[in-house]
């Protein structure tokens, strides 16, 4: 097997998933074959992975940090959240069925098995394997059959380094706090811990340092600070999306409703970085911008419920206002659905409704269905003749008078649709905005320039820069400790 390190952390949000991408990259860039791994993730920012399956959005950029096609092997079980106490199961790329929250606990031990399947296959050929855990493993209330921290570390005996985030205060509490509760065969696994996110002087957190250690013999591997180019790489969770709102004075305001279970939001990464683009994403209890150009519908992983949430939030009153005032929008994957007349969900495959109106500014309706379309496609903008590169993950089929005009061509074939002003469209295909001749053209239709960057190469950039940063600040004994049994075992 290939050498392999996991990083933890003392709660969500922590900071894991960058910083996993950065150790990638820095691995990579000194020459190793180095993988991504996450046992199990939670979240409806999906990606199809370069092997036709369903993974985390998280793990396609890490694989993409690393310089490999992406696997569904990467992120062997994705739980993607459909209501407050229940998720769709992915188990392998693949849908595996659905559960409850308690429910879930009962399948682990058999998950678990295709966890560590999934772990010796992307350790074949590899140097280095690392690893994210998920949420803490302070959850100790979720350690029996846990499959995403302590329960892979022991099962595949891969040593653990703790994360903890500085910025949201109690550090220290935190990193002792994990040590005091944590069984000591977990406690075992820890081989020390790296302070995230710090701002300001490092040496203030000296004594912190000294203190953890008193009451954990654990060592500290780094103090890494506020990584600012971080900012610029995809965004893993939804609770993100408040830190991403920018609301400022800029020449166009494109607004996107987030509903609860918005899916694939990192479909607006290249639009945040515009310019002349005001992208503010709008949060329940508050109305939709009247000054807004665009309004953009998000995917959903449960377009029925969203629809209604939209409506409970008023938002539905403001797009129609706000459409026959003259302004555009677009619907992507299910905010495309919400926009035609009907759906429909006879097998009952999203909840207990069946059936709900749309907001009827397109002739389509929409019928779901129990297979998922899963692609990775070359596609081409029809509405301005540009090429685009983008994919498709939904459920569900459109049909009806207005697609008659389609607003793309993905692989030859007509897809979503447009009103016959041109004025409302939608797509089943995500990472639209990450053409630059798209939005270069689209933006040029409101008066206002941008596309002139190129989006992809700027991801790029910025994990380098991670790299580069972690390379500084983290400890280097460990850190060439790591590096250098894995050229060993190359070798």
């Amino acid at each position: 097997m290939a050498k392999a390190i996991m990083l933890q952390g003392t709660g969500s949000d922590v900071g894991k998933t960058v910083l996993v991408a950065g150790l990638c990259r820095l691995a990579a860039n000194r020459g190793l074959n180095v993988r991504p791994f996450k046992p199990q993730n939670m979240s409806n920012n999906a990606a199809v992975s370069d092997d036709g399956g369903e993974i985390g959005r998280a793990q396609w950029l890490q694989a993409l940090a690393c310089r490999v096609p992406s696997s569904v092997h990467m992120n062997p079980v994705l739980l993607k959240p459909q209501s407050d106490n229940g998720s769709q199961i992915i188990v392998q790329g693949k849908v595996y069925g659905q559960a409850k929250a308690r429910d879930y606990q009962g399948l682990k031990p058999a998950l678990l098995e295709k966890v560590l399947e999934s772990f010796r296959i992307v350790g074949e050929g590899a140097d280095l394997v690392i690893v994210e855990g998920a949420g803490s493993p302070a959850e100790i209330n979720l350690r029996k059959g846990d499959i995403a921290n302590m329960g892979f570390a022991r099962a595949a005996d891969v040593p653990v380094v703790l994360v903890g985030d500085i910025d949201r205060g109690g550090v220290i509490a935190s990193i002792v706090g994990t040590h005091l509760i944590l069984p000591p065969e977990d406690r075992a696994m820890v081989s020390g811990y790296i302070i995230n996110k710090f701002r300001g002087d490092v040496s203030l957190f000296d004594d912190g340092i000294e203190a953890i250690e008193r009451f954990t013999q654990w060592s500290c591997f780094g103090v890494v600070p506020w990584l600012k180019s971080a900012g610029r790489l995809p965004a893993e969770d939804s609770v993100t999306l408040e830190k991403l709102v920018k609301g400022e004075a800029r020449p166009l305001k494109i607004a996107v409703p987030v509903t609860p279970r918005i899916a694939n939001f990192d479909d607006f990464d290249a639009l945040r970085f515009e310019d002349s683009v005001d992208l503010v994403f709008v949060r329940p209890g508050e109305p939709m911008p009247g000054d807004a150009g665009l309004v953009v519908l998000p995917g959903s992983k449960s377009t029925i419920g969203d629809l209604k949430a939209l409506r409970e939030n008023g938002w539905d009153r403001d797009i129609i206002a706000h459409a026959r005032r003259g302004g555009r929008v677009l619907g992507i994957c299910g905010g495309y659905q919400m926009l035609g007349t009907q759906i429909r969900d006879p097998l009952g495959i999203e909840g207990l409704e069946t059936e709900i109106e749309g907001l009827g500014l397109l002739e389509v309706e929409t019928v779901m269905a129990p297979e998922k379309r899963l692609a990775n496609s070359e596609s081409h903008s029809l509405a301005y003749d540009v090429a685009l590169s983008g994919y498709e993950i939904h459920l569900g089929k459109t049909e009806g008078a207005d697609c008659a005009r389609p607003y793309v061509s993905i692989a030859g074939r007509p897809d979503g649709a447009r009103s016959s002003d041109g004025r409302i469209a939608g797509t089943y295909l995500h990472r639209i905005f990450d053409s630059d001749a798209f939005r270069r053209s689209l933006l040029a239709e409101f008066g206002v320039s941008g596309g002139a960057g190129n989006h992809r190469a700027e991801v790029d950039r910025a994990l380098d820069e991670i790299a580069r940063e972690l390379e500084t600040v983290l400890e280097r004994q460990w850190l060439g400790d790591v590096l250098k049994r894995s050229l060993q075992n190359k070798l």
